[in-house]
Parts: C-alpha cells; sequence; structure tokens
C-alpha cells in the first residue's frame, strides 16, 4: 500500500531546499527596507537609480530562470545551483564594495543573475514522489514567506550592527552556505529528469499565454510586486521625515507584518475551505488600492502611516497566498509547470518595474506621487479581478502510472476520467504519468491510488 506520508529522505529534501531558497531570499530582501536611506551617500545618487538597484535583481532574475532550469536538464541540478549561488555571492560581493549608485546596480544585477529558482524546484521534484510533490512545494512556499518576513525586520536591525555593506557581505555568506548544504544536507537524486508540474514546456507557452484567465493572474502579480518594490522605494524616507526614527523601523515592520499575517490567515481559510476564493482575492485587492490610496494623501502622519502598512502587508500576505493557489486551479494539470514559469517571470518583471518607476516618479512628483502611482495600477487590477471568472475549486494530482505504451496510456486515461470527482485528465505515456485535476471533496483517494504503479 502506497504510503500517505514522505519518506525521511523526501522531507530531507524539501526542508534543505526549502533553506537554499530562504537563504537567497532574506539576501535579495534585507536592504529593501534600509537601502534607499543609505543609497542618499552614495556617489552618483538619483532617485531613479536607487530605485533601479533595488529592483535590478527582478529583471536579471526574470531573463533567468527558465535558462537556468533547463540548464539543470542537461548538466545537473546540484552543479547549476552551485553556479547560481556563486554568481549571486559575486554579486553580493560587488554591491558590498562599491562606492557608487552604479556599482550596486551591477552587483543587484549579479545577484538577480544567479536565478536558481527553476532548478531548486527540479531538483524538489527529483527527489519527491508525484503524490507528495505539493507537500514539499508548500514547505518550500512557507519558507519564502518567513524569509520575507525575516528580511524585512532583519534588515533594519543588522543596519544598525554592519550597515548596508555588511548586509551585502552577509548576504555572500548566506550563499556559500547554501552551497555548502546543496552539498552536504540535500540528497543526490537517482536521476534527474523533467518535470511537467514544476518546470516549463516550451511548446506550452503559447497556449498558456492566450489563456485570459491566466494573464490576468500573471498581470495581478506583476502590479502586487511593481507596487510592492515602488511603495519602498519611498517608505523608508517616508517614515523618516514623519518622525519615525530609521532605528526603530523594526518594530514597526515587525508589528505590522505579524498583525499583517495573522489577519491574512482567517481569509486565506475562507477563500479555500468555503469557496469564496473570487470574493476574498476581489476584497485583498481593494484594500491593497485603499493602503496606497491613504499611503499618498497622509505620509505624512507615522500614526496613519503605521495603521495603512497594516492593512497594506495584510492584502500583500493574502494576495500572495492566492494568487499561486489561483494559478493552480485555472492551469491544466499538464501545463501547471509552464503557467508557473509564466507567473514567476511576471512577478521578478514587477520588481523591477516597480523599483524603475518608482524612482523616477520619486524624483519627479515625490513620496504622493509614488503611492498615487501604485493605488491606480491597484485600481487597474481591481478592475480586472472584478470582472474574473469564479475558480474551479480544483487542485492538481499526479499518480505514476509506470512503464505504460500509447495504448495502455489511452485507456488509463479514459479509466480515470470516469472516477469521481475528476475533472480533467491526460496521461502522458513517455513520462509515465497522469496529470489530474480533481474536486477535492468528491474523489475517493483509495480509487485513485489503485492506478499507481505502486500498487501493481
Amino acid at each position: 500500500m502506497q504510503s500517505a506520508q514522505m519518506t525521511p529522505l523526501e522531507r530531507r529534501a524539501a526542508v534543505s531546499l526549502a533553506g537554499i531558497f530562504g537563504l537567497r531570499m532574506l539576501g535579495l530582501f534585507m536592504i529593501m527596507p534600509v537601502f534607499a536611506l543609505y543609497a542618499e551617500h552614495l556617489e552618483g545618487v538619483t532617485p531613479l537609480l536607487v530605485g533601479i538597484a533595488i529592483g535590478a535583481y527582478g529583471l536579471t532574475q526574470a531573463l533567468l530562470q527558465i535558462p537556468f532550469g533547463m540548464l539543470s536538464d542537461r548538466f545537473g541540478r546540484k552543479p547549476v545551483i552551485t553556479a547560481g549561488l556563486l554568481i549571486f555571492a559575486a554579486g553580493s560581493v560587488v554591491a558590498a564594495m562599491a562606492t557608487t549608485i552604479e556599482g550596486v546596480i551591477l552587483g543587484r544585477a549579479l545577484q538577480g543573475a544567479g536565478a536558481i529558482a527553476a532548478a531548486v524546484m527540479a531538483l524538489a521534484a527529483d527527489l519527491t514522489r508525484e503524490e507528495h510533490r505539493t507537500k514539499a512545494m508548500a514547505i518550500i512556499g512557507m519558507t519564502i514567506g518567513m524569509s520575507f518576513l525575516v528580511a524585512m525586520i532583519g534588515g533594519p536591525v543588522l543596519n544598525q550592527f554592519v550597515g548596508v555593506p555588511g548586509i551585502f557581505w552577509l548576504t555572500a555568506v548566506l550563499a556559500l552556505g547554501g552551497i555548502a548544504v546543496v552539498h552536504l544536507w540535500v540528497p543526490r537524486p537517482a536521476r534527474c529528469r523533467f518535470h511537467r508540474d514544476t518546470q516549463p514546456v516550451p511548446a506550452q507557452f503559447a497556449q498558456v499565454l492566450a489563456d485570459r484567465q491566466l494573464l490576468r493572474l500573471d498581470l495581478g502579480i506583476l502590479i502586487l510586486h511593481t507596487a510592492m518594490t515602488a511603495s519602498f522605494v519611498v517608505i523608508p524616507l517616508a517614515l523618516r521625515d514623519a518622525g519615525f526614527a530609521p532605528a526603530d523601523h523594526w518594530q514597526l515592520y515587525l508589528g505590522v507584518m505579524v498583525l499583517g499575517m495573522a489577519a491574512s490567515i482567517p481569509f486565506i481559510i475562507i477563500a479555500e475551505k468555503k469557496r469564496r476564493m473570487k470574493a476574498v482575492f476581489v476584497g485583498a485587492v481593494a484594500a491593497l488600492a485603499l493602503s496606497e490610496v491613504g499611503l499618498a494623501e497622509f505620509h505624512g502622519s507615522f500614526a496613519v502611516m503605521a495603521i495603512l502598512l497594516w492593512l497594506f502587508f495584510s492584502a500583500f500576505n493574502l494576495l500572495e497566498a492566492t494568487l499561486p493557489s489561483l494559478i493552480a486551479k485555472i492551469a491544466p494539470a499538464e501545463s501547471k509547470g509552464t503557467a508557473m514559469g509564466v507567473y514567476s517571470s511576471s512577478q521578478f518583471v514587477g520588481a523591477f518595474i516597480g523599483g524603475a518607476a518608482g524612482g523616477w516618479i520619486h524624483g519627479a512628483y515625490g513620496f504622493g506621487g509614488v503611492f498615487a502611482f501604485c493605488a491606480a495600477l491597484i485600481l487597474l487590477w481591481l478592475g480586472l479581478a472584478a470582472t474574473m471568472r469564479e475558480p474551479p475549486y480544483l487542485s492538481t494530482r499526479m499518480i505514476n502510472l509506470g512503464s505504460v505504451d500509447t495504448q495502455r496510456a489511452s485507456e488509463l486515461e479514459a479509466a480515470l476520467a470516469q472516477v469521481t470527482g475528476v475533472a480533467a485528465v491526460a496521461v502522458d505515456a513517455e513520462e509515465g504519468i497522469a496529470y489530474l485535476k480533481v474536486d477535492s471533496l468528491l474523489v475517493n483517494d483509495g480509487e485513485l491510488s489503485a492506478f499507481s504503479a505502486a500498487e501493481s
């Protein structure tokens, strides 16, 4: 009988790869709440260049993450991940040693060029059975969320002791620590193969990009990260000018982020368990827009800013949780990896646009102009979200069928389609994998497991 639990090796793989992701995310995000204040003293600084420095990693990450994943198919996961972490460490050193804003931009771009996300996801897929892949990805996802929380609080704390250059040096050390984790803790896969659930399929890009529902979500994550990055081009400066000492910024971030995360959890449960995803999603976009409108008007008051930042992070956390869930619900099971690849690239493009646009608008129109720009973008998103279709409440399942020929694959596909709760099924004979979209409230897991090669 197939185990319902992850094996020790699968748990070790998930935790160790989540650790690598977390170390890298810390390095990317720790400077966000402090860099605008530090950059004022750099040679050649302008508001535009400050914004580009904050968001530069997004452009190189977006351009290179899919190629890095493809290279890992050819040259192996661990060598490509190691190379990516070395590039990330090199970028951190360049930024740490820079005395000009252009030097920091180069360092940040190099940090993003170490684009290992797709390769790490592929390695996680190599090391976990299809039936437990979602659990491994959930562990990685939770770690990324916690890393962002720690980075936003830890950046201002570390800045008091080592400054921004010290934070960059620390990120280089963290990257080297990630390499140690790769080679000392991450299990070695028995074999590397392609996984449609985690990796993009080039032939599927046209199909995914033609899906208007998926495109709404891709535009949504782009706008979300545009707004977040643009806002943090000016939030540290606005807090300081409102009379809140930079040394105390971590206290505010700790409060608003922890309380924001707590506020988002009930709505995540309502969206998933009560099947009110669209209502919760649209409400979160509206709350995000309200926070930016308020910041545009009241960024001179620390007390009001604190309340609005709590609202911002409550909505941000909720949207960060629901957007990937919506992608998984809407994308065909056999195209999930491609849909997530486009989604992830859109996120990083948004970070670059947000930095560059936020910096330029700050220089031309001040703090209020940046927040108003973010509000306008989010209101556009609100219109798109309000007119989206209610998503199908389906989850992705995969079944390892073992070695099957084309005729047997067709027979199994027809048989699986008759199982109660199965909404769609596609069987890949070459991989020996069945990709299903199922209603978790209706499907019988025991009936599905009977098709697994593990039961034969």
